[in-house]
């Protein structure tokens, strides 16, 4: 049975609670890391991975260090949390963006019943280009190898205009399948699919540069907020 209890590290900020009601972790991102860390409470694509780049955190901040150039493009930055987590997750974050750019693919990443192991990395991804207005929202599933990976929704509904600096991401998985990802509390995307019924949240960045432009520009897109429940009560863990 999982017991409540609370753990707060002053220094970075974090929050690590488990409740009567949910497993929750929040950051602000205090700490300086490379790669992202906060006490252990994060795995990282290149780290845990080998086939991924990393995430890493300054002055408030959490953001990627892929090279944006790879051979293969899609050795996204992407972190996931470590622990147990129930099937019922919510991840909500607030988005960081300067210098938006039409010239190179910058892109703000929530996932959902993830896993990062050498090599393989499975699990959601719910995406919004850093980019406003325009922009694109999409859901892919990670199948395990870098590069392989399916859509499950390309398609943003009418209420996508793209995200700047202060909006705020969030994405859902429910009992079913229903994938659901939100900018500023509003439905932009939605998928279903049951291949992973379970795993941890996390977050992720893409960066693809495009006519020579974009690179090292990584500092320039991220998060300054995030936080990720499972809403599955104490009482329903084993």
């Amino acid at each position: 049975m999982y017991k409540a209890a609370m753990s707060i590290l002053i220094a970075g900020l974090v929050f690590f609670y488990g409740c009567a009601s949910a497993m929750t972790y929040t950051t602000n991102f205090a700490k300086t890391e490379n790669p992202i860390s906060e006490a252990g409470h994060w795995q990282n694509g290149a780290s845990d991975g080998v086939d991924w780049a990393d995430c890493c955190t300054k002055s408030g901040l959490v953001f990627g260090t892929e090279d944006g150039t790879s051979k293969n493009p899609y050795d996204d930055s992407t972190s996931i949390l470590t622990g147990t987590w129930g099937p019922l997750q919510t991840v909500q974050a607030t988005v960081f963006s300067q210098n938006q750019s039409s010239t190179c693919l910058q892109e703000v990443e929530l996932r959902l019943h993830s896993t990062i192991t050498a090599h393989s990395s499975t699990g959601y991804e719910i995406l919004f280009r850093a980019y406003h207005p325009g922009g694109y929202a999409t859901i892919v599933r990670w199948n395990g190898a870098l590069g392989n990976f399916t859509y499950l929704n390309q398609y943003a509904n009418s209420n996508y205009h793209g995200i700047q600096t202060g909006d705020v991401v969030k994405a859902t998985i429910d009992g079913n399948g229903l994938i659901i990802g939100y900018v500023n509390g509003v439905e932009v995307i939605r998928a279903t699919d049951t291949t992973y019924v379970g795993g941890n949240p996390g977050i992720g960045f893409w960066l693809q540069v495009r006519q020579g432009q974009g690179r090292g520009t990584n500092a320039d897109y991220g998060l300054s907020a995030f936080t990720a429940t499972d809403g599955v009560s104490s009482a329903e863990r084993k």
